[in-house]
């Protein structure tokens, strides 16, 4: 893979190019950044920016006035390589608070491994109504802690609104939920999203994670999708870096609390 040029194109894809996350969002771009306004408790945030030391802290402290005349706070999605090389230190001194960094890992759809199968005793089940998104809100909240409110809310409205840019699944044992995942598959990108993989801890290490990650994979690819990408925690790199994903970049999400 050339990472360059890859990572190039998915900042023209997925960045400066976004598409919004849910119905009723909006992607605009305001002079050198582009951000989304989601709809109704969803994702507010810059995606992208092209800022240089002589006009960063007015770009960060337009887009603090944007967000908070529309009454909620934010998030700031960083990228390694995006500059001034100082942003973060920029964010903080705006009042940004640093969530934990990431790692951007992408892999061509063609030259991933997509064997991967869960384990005896676990069945993967399609997510295509509110019952399912209740599923996999009870995993993210075993999984990850806090409240699934936005999850649920976010997700029910993507499958509602246009179930082609969204696949979720969860993984059950019997009738009770050890493990979920989903997709976007934005239209006209060349690149899918894998999000939210989480597996309850009694339930780790044992290749389910590697079975939704193949299963979401194969979607992908049938679709027409030559990249999947995922933000990735350290505890999914090492699966990831094995399944045949590659890093290109860190990601950081700072916040505004408003």
């Amino acid at each position: 893979m050339d990472h360059v040029a890859v990572l190039a194109l998915f900042d023209r894809d997925m960045r400066e190019g976004a598409r919004p996350d849910a119905p009723g969002a909006r992607v605009e771009r305001a002079g050198k950044v582009v951000r989304q306004v989601g709809a109704d408790k969803g994702w507010n945030g810059v995606l992208w920016s092209d800022l240089d030391a002589t006009g960063a802290d007015a770009a960060i402290a337009e887009q603090v006035r944007f967000f908070s005349a529309l009454g909620g706070g934010f998030e700031w999605k960083l990228y390694g390589h995006d500059r001034p090389e100082d942003l973060g230190q920029r964010l903080r001194a705006a009042g940004f608070t640093a969530r934990p960094e990431e790692t951007l890992m992408v892999a061509e759809l063609s030259e991933l491994a997509l064997d991967g199968e869960p384990p005896e005793g676990v069945r993967l089940l399609p997510v295509t109504d509110r019952a399912g998104v209740a599923l996999v809100a009870d995993v993210h909240e075993q999984a990850f802690g806090g409240d699934s409110t936005l999850l649920r809310h976010q997700l029910l409205a993507q499958l509602t609104g246009d179930a082609n840019t969204v696949v979720a699944v969860v993984a059950l044992v019997g009738d009770v939920p050890v493990s979920a995942a989903r997709m976007e598959l934005p239209p006209g990108a060349r690149f899918a999203g894998l999000w939210g993989g989480g597996t309850v801890e009694a339930w780790r290490g044992r290749g389910i994670y590697r079975a939704l990650v193949a299963h979401r994979a194969r979607v992908a690819a049938e679709r027409g999708y030559r990249y999947v990408q995922v933000d990735a925690s350290s505890q999914s790199r090492p699966i990831l870096t094995r399944l045949g994903f590659q890093p290109l970049t860190t990601t950081t999400p700072y916040v505004y609390e408003g």
